[in-house]
C-alpha cells in the first residue's frame, strides 16, 4: 500500500462516548484468558479514540478484550515515559514498536543524509522498545523507486541494517521484524525468506501482514513459506475488484482474505504470539466487535458471525 493510504486509513476518529463505556465493556474471564492456540490479541494504537489520554486509551483497549498494544516511534522522552506509565498502571503490554521514518527516509536511499535519518529513527524505535518492555520493532527495510533499483534496495538496506542497526538490536535484545508492504520490494515469500536468512541472526525476522500481499499473492502461502521466521502478525482485510480496478480496505471478514486458511497455516508453522489488528479505529463497541472477530479467526472460523 502507498504510505499515504496505509497510514491515513488508520487515522479515523472515534466516538466521544468511548470513555463512558469502559465499565460496561469489561471482558468476561474467558475473554481475558490466553487466546486459542497461543495467539494473543493486540491493537495498533491509532485504532483507539484520539481524544483520550494514553492511560485511558490503554484502559479502553484492555476493557474491550485486547491483551497488548503496538505503539509507533516516540522521540519525545516525556511522552515515551507517559506511555510506559500507562502500560504499567493498566497492565496492558506493549509488545512491539512500529518504526516511523522508514518511508520518508528509506534505508535503501543513495543519499547518506537520508540513511542517517532513517538509522536515527530506528535507534529511537529500538530504545522505545527497550523502555516499554517490547521485544520487536517493525521495519520496512527498503523502497524501490525510479532512483533506487531492486538490487540496490537489497544490497544497500542489508548493509546498513547489518552494520548500523543490528548491533543495537542485539544489545537491546529486540527483534527487527521486516514487513512486506506496497514498496515494490520483497514481493514474494521466497524473497522475504532469503532476505531474512542472509542476516543469519536471531534478531532479524519477518513481520507478517495478512492483507498487504493480496494484490499479488496469498497470505496462507506466505505463512507456510516464512514459517519460524515470523515474529509478529498484522491483520487487516482487503477487497479487490479487478474488473473495475478498484480496491478497499475493510473490517476483518469483509474482504478477500481466506481467514480459516490463514489460521490453519499459522497452526501448521506453530506460530504462537501476537496478532495485531491494524484497521480503522472506532469507539468501544466497535473495538469490542473487532476483538470478537479476532476470537473467531483464532478459532479457525470466518470473522463475521452468520446471521442469527
Amino acid at each position: 500500500m502507498t504510505k499515504i493510504d496505509r497510514r491515513a486509513f488508520l487515522e479515523m476518529t472515534a466516538a466521544a462516548s468511548a470513555a463512558s463505556a469502559f465499565a460496561a465493556l469489561r471482558p468476561q474471564p474467558a475473554m481475558a484468558a490466553a487466546a486459542d492456540g497461543g495467539l494473543k490479541k493486540a491493537v495498533y494504537i491509532s485504532m483507539l479514540p484520539k481524544e483520550l489520554g494514553y492511560r485511558d486509551k490503554f484502559q479502553l483497549a484492555l476493557d474491550v478484550g485486547f491483551q497488548g498494544i503496538e505503539v509507533g516511534t516516540i522521540a519525545d522522552a516525556a511522552v515515551a515515559a507517559e506511555i510506559k506509565e500507562a502500560s504499567a498502571k493498566t497492565g496492558l503490554l506493549i509488545h512491539s514498536v512500529m518504526n516511523a521514518d522508514h518511508w520518508r527516509f528509506p534505508l535503501s536511499s543513495a543519499d547518506p543524509e537520508v540513511v542517517n535519518k532513517s538509522v536515527a529513527g530506528m535507534e529511537t524505535s529500538l530504545r522505545n522498545a527497550k523502555l516499554w518492555g517490547a521485544d520487536a520493532v517493525l521495519l520496512v527495510p527498503g523502497v524501490v523507486n525510479p532512483e533506487t533499483s531492486y538490487k540496490d534496495a537489497w544490497t544497500r538496506s542489508q548493509k546498513v541494517i547489518r552494520e548500523r542497526i543490528l548491533p543495537l538490536a542485539q544489545e537491546q535484545k529486540v527483534v527487527i521484524g521486516m514487513e512486506e508492504v506496497w514498496n515494490k520490494f520483497l514481493l514474494s515469500p521466497l524473497e522475504m525468506a532469503r532476505y531474512v536468512d542472509e542476516f543469519a541472526s536471531p534478531w532479524v525476522k519477518a513481520y507478517f501482514d495478512v492483507g498487504n500481499m493480496l494484490f499479488y499473492g496469498f497470505p496462507q502461502d506466505w505463512v507456510r513459506t516464512l514459517g519460524p521466521r515470523i515474529c509478529r502478525v498484522h491483520v487487516k482485510d482487503f477487497k479487490l475488484d479487478r474488473k473495475e480496478s478498484k480496491y478497499s480496505w475493510t473490517n476483518l471478514g469483509e474482504g478477500d482474505v481466506d481467514w480459516p486458511a490463514v489460521r490453519a497455516a499459522l497452526a501448521e508453522v506453530k506460530y504462537e504470539g501476537w496478532v495485531t489488528a491494524e484497521i480503522s479505529g472506532g469507539d468501544a463497541a466497535y473495538l469490542k466487535d473487532v476483538v470478537a472477530r479476532l476470537d473467531r479467526i483464532f478459532a479457525g472460523q470466518k470473522p463475521v458471525a452468520p446471521p442469527a
